[in-house]
């Protein structure tokens, strides 16, 4: 019986010193291999992004399971309700790195929510976009207001948001495409975006912009007055030239995810949504690391959130950028031949631009007035007096 017991004892004892090695191993192993491939990331990364239930939130979670599985690394996301509080934990290095949208650019340029005393101008560099199968911001009109084109937007009711001016601003943008402005339509104003669906479904207003696949165009589509998208071709270099002087991070893209939109697609411009971005402060190994796991193991999340498939590479469309891109990831572009000539102009490019803009905040904010209205519009024409110096687009009017 004593045996026996002691026989068991020591096979227990053997069976859990061999599980231990083995464990032991595979981690060695696993880490070794994480090692070899160049990734090293701390065991949490936290990234801010839209709140729980969008598409940026989904896919940031569906990228972390990734991470989990694959590298044992937790990836937290953290909600932001709006711009700023996206921005700010990552200015303040609560997060590694953000996934947003135009707040990006905005934050760059010192404009809107971020051109108080506060923010400024913010040097942010750009590791991933997303450009997805619909698009982040187009023309949406009520088909029975016959509108087929740009064009024949002209003298009709367009929905202007109140405290919205980034939304205001792409309308405009988009308007120059057939040479049109604010004052060649009638602008109706709405207090808010889904007052802008109620206006057209009301049939006070004709068109309001938003993303294709926007769930309140359904609203649009099934009522009585129908729904109907304008392409904007690309084969008109001037018209293309107009929008992208007002909305340089809007690149022509097809649509193909959206109420009513024909299966080849349709031409329109849009944004990248999520825009995944850090500091130029961020770590180099974590920018690299961080980009090649989403690169390398795109095949495993794509279509496990909504949205994830506009992560594919070859949709990142370097050369048309408006962010400088990190170093990490130039790193990885680099060696895997995506990274090109043109690429590394327009990286230069964007570079110079943050230089001029922030030089151009350094310069004002010692003698910047002190009340938030008068500091504000003081620092937008010192802003584009400076670009306008250098040769380089204020974006426009309505910022």
């Amino acid at each position: 019986m004593l045996s026996r017991l002691y026989s068991s004892s020591l096979w227990s004892r053997s069976f859990l010193l061999n599980s231990m090695v083995a464990l032991l191993l595979n981690l060695t192993a696993s880490n070794l291999s994480s090692a070899a491939e160049g990734i090293d990331l701390p065991k949490t990364i936290a990234w801010s992004a839209y709140p729980t239930g969008t598409g940026g939130y989904s896919q940031a979670v569906a990228i972390g399971s990734i991470l989990q599985r694959q590298y044992r690394v937790n990836l937290r996301v953290i909600p932001g309700r709006n711009d700023v509080s996206r921005l700010a934990t990552l200015r303040a290095n609560r997060v590694h790195f953000s996934a947003g949208g135009s707040e990006a650019v905005y934050a760059q340029e010192g404009i809107l929510n971020f051109a108080s005393k506060i923010w400024g101008p913010q040097p942010i560099r750009a590791l991933m976009s997303n450009y997805s199968d619909s698009c982040s911001f187009t023309f949406a009109t009520a088909s029975d207001a016959n509108i087929n084109s740009v064009a024949d937007i002209k003298g009709k009711r367009v929905t202007f948001v109140q405290g919205a001016p980034s939304l205001n601003n792409a309308t405009a943008a988009l308007l120059s495409y057939a040479n049109l402005t604010w004052d060649d339509v009638t602008a109706v104003e709405v207090g808010g975006y889904n007052a802008s669906i109620d206006a057209v479904l009301n049939n006070r207003a004709d068109v309001v912009g938003g993303a294709c696949n926007s769930p309140p165009f359904l609203r649009i589509e099934a009522s009585p007055r129908g729904l109907t998208f304008p392409a904007l071709p690309h084969d008109n270099p001037e018209a293309v030239a107009r929008v992208r002087s007002r909305l340089p991070w809007y690149v022509p893209h097809i649509a193909y995810e959206g109420p009513t939109l024909p299966e080849e697609g349709l031409e329109v411009f849009s944004s990248a949504y999520p825009l995944l971005v850090g500091m130029d402060t961020s770590e180099e190994t974590m920018v690299y690391s961080m980009v090649k796991i989403m690169h390398q193991h795109f095949d495993e999340y794509k279509d496990n959130a909504p949205g994830a498939t506009g992560w594919l590479l070859e949709r990142q469309k370097f050369d048309q950028a408006f962010l400088p891109f990190h170093p990490g990831a130039i790193r990885y572009y680099k060696e895997i031949g995506a990274w090109n000539e043109a690429a590394d102009a327009q990286n230069l490019l964007n570079l110079n631009r943050q230089r001029v803009l922030m030089d151009a905040w350094a310069a004002f904010f010692p003698t910047a007035p002190e009340g938030y209205a008068e500091f504000e519009a003081a620092w937008m024409r010192a802003r584009n007096s400076a670009l306008e110096a250098e040769g380089l687009i204020t974006l426009g009017e309505g910022l």
